[in-house]
């Protein structure tokens, strides 16, 4: 029987059922060979991510171990940072543009199929990660934006809400305030109104089965349509089921300028373990990064991450700046990591002291 896209969906939301809930990845066993380099498969139950992923990973772990797919485990995972209003990095609650608004952008891979979907400048939507992934199982494409991305939303049945925070309210408040001298707003003393926030996770499988997923806010009160990294494959986060996964935070435009997952990646398929891959990703950043943005001794003036994960098991991450010593007291500089019944903060290397 012919039946349209149109009337499955409909019939499918008479039933009460989701479509996107459907189409669920399928597994396979990875295919080990990569490049020119002989990569020997020995993975486990693992999870990375940046260091507000520390719940995620923990949760993504323990759904691997029951059996679920990398990458439902990895939007399970990010989906916690999504959905809390203190979070102000990602999803409910996350920072607006400057006219106030939240724009929300998210990608995400699954090594066994191939596939790929991503989401920009979604509004009204809290979790954009299920909405990347739904792109993935559901359509032919790769990324939908803007007003589009949220009627593709809606009509698989997302709810629309506000997602403008009365704490992020206030914070939107405040930089207006400051913007402008000669305005007639008063000023706050603040040092650095701006902040970049994003969430990610990679996911690998004892089967060597691997997921990525990173989802953000984005640079608070940026021009609204700005799109970053997080929606980038190949900067944002890319994964290869031959050889591994990456994700970054950070300064996104200069990420997407050296396609920083994607290095991430070719590098330890050409043999580096992961944090020397993620530390020569961070090298290929500052070579592309314009001089305007480079202090006297050619030391960038902005921050970026990378983590990273292979099939061997073996995972590590790497920061552009040493953090301060203040800083390193209170738990910066690191990521988070977990296997079954062991999620932690790991260290991270560093670029530049």
């Amino acid at each position: 029987m012919n039946t349209s896209r149109k009337s499955f969906i409909k019939t499918l939301g008479a039933l009460g059922v989701m479509p996107w809930a459907l189409a669920q990845p399928t597994s396979s066993k990875p295919r080990v060979d990569g490049g020119n380099t002989s990569i020997v498969s020995n993975p486990k139950t693992l999870a990375v991510g940046s260091r507000n992923a520390l719940r995620g990973v923990e949760r993504a772990v323990s759904m691997m171990s029951e059996g679920k797919d990398p990458l439902d485990a990895a939007v399970e995972g990010v989906k916690i940072q999504e959905l809390d209003p203190n979070d102000m990095s990602v999803g409910y609650g996350g920072l607006p543009n400057e006219h106030g608004v939240v724009q929300l952008d998210a990608s995400c891979m699954h090594g066994p199929t191939k596939r790929a979907g991503a989401v920009g400048c979604l509004e009204g939507i809290k979790t954009p990660s299920e909405v990347a992934k739904a792109v993935l199982e559901l359509t032919d494409h790769i990324m939908l934006v803007g007003e589009d991305a949220k009627t593709f939303a809606l009509q698989l049945g997302f709810e629309e809400e506000n997602l403008l925070t009365e704490r992020a309210r206030e914070a939107w408040l405040r930089w207006k305030r400051n913007l402008n001298p000669n305005d007639n707003w008063l000023n706050d003393d603040e040092s650095n109104p701006y902040s970049t926030g994003t969430v990610h996770i990679s996911a690998c499988t004892q089967q060597g089965d691997i997921g990525s997923i990173t989802t953000t806010s984005g640079l608070s009160y940026k021009i609204p349509g700005r799109v970053g990294d997080s929606p980038i494959i190949g900067a944002g986060q890319y994964c290869d089921q031959r050889v591994g996964s990456a994700g970054s935070t950070g300064r996104g435009e200069a990420n997407i300028m050296a396609c920083g997952s994607f290095t991430v990646v070719e590098r330890m398929r050409s043999g580096e373990s992961p944090e020397q891959a993620c530390l020569s990703a961070l090298q290929r950043v500052v070579e592309m990064t314009e001089p305007r943005l480079l202090d006297e001794n050619g030391k960038p003036r902005f921050n970026l991450n990378y983590y990273a994960l292979n099939v061997q098991g073996e995972f590590g991450g790497a920061t552009m700046l040493k953090p301060s010593d203040r800083a390193l007291d209170n738990g910066g500089g690191t990521f988070a990591a977990a296997e079954p019944g062991n999620a932690r903060l790991e260290p991270m290397a560093w670029l530049f002291d």
